[in-house]
């Protein structure tokens, strides 16, 4: 599902930030800065594990490029905060500050295209790994999909982040192999 250079897809959920069950959590609350909404398939699991530590680790350095970050999985309100509280030594993501969203109704998810399933230890569809930056006014300018036990690099996304923003800034194309 393209949705390139379209305004994100908008969505009311509940998100869980801090530990605390966040209502009509939206992305309209970032307009003014640029949004990476990642999708991960489920809390406490190792390769999501990773990625959900990973993204925090890397947190200043997405608010250094006046991004914010967001995750999505289709877990509840109640399995994240659970998850927030566990250690990482546990498979949770106890520290996490970043917001994540509670999709158990597959909205948020089906509105970005990232629903794999049902499989045989799934009976409900999971997202795969879909990850989307959008610009400060909404609109997506980087989407990809990751087969779910791939986990993503981080440098490489953030390259993406410095590319948008060198283009939206200052005018200026990137070619391959480009670095910021």
């Amino acid at each position: 599902m393209n949705i390139l250079s379209q305004p994100a897809p908008t969505f009311t959920a509940t998100a869980v930030v801090d530990g605390t069950a966040v209502e009509n959590f939206s992305l309209d609350t970032f307009r003014g800065q640029y949004v990476v909404l990642f999708f991960y398939p489920e809390d406490f699991t190792s390769v999501c594990g990773s990625e959900v530590l990973a993204f925090q680790e890397r947190l200043a350095d997405f608010a250094s490029r006046d991004a914010v970050v967001i995750g999505c999985s289709t877990d509840t309100a109640e399995r994240h905060a659970e998850y927030l509280s566990t250690p990482a030594s546990e498979d949770g993501a106890q520290g996490v500050t970043y917001p994540l969203i509670a999709d158990p109704d597959r909205k948020v998810s089906s509105l970005f295209g990232t629903l794999d399933g049902p499989t045989s230890s799934h009976p409900a569809p999971v997202c795969q790994r879909g990850l989307f930056i959008l610009d400060k006014e909404g609109v997506v300018w980087f989407q990809s999909y990751h087969f779910k036990p791939i986990g993503r690099d981080l440098d490489g996304i953030l390259r993406e982040l410095d590319a948008i923003r060198r283009l939206q800034i200052d005018g200026k194309v990137c070619m391959a192999g480009w670095k910021g």
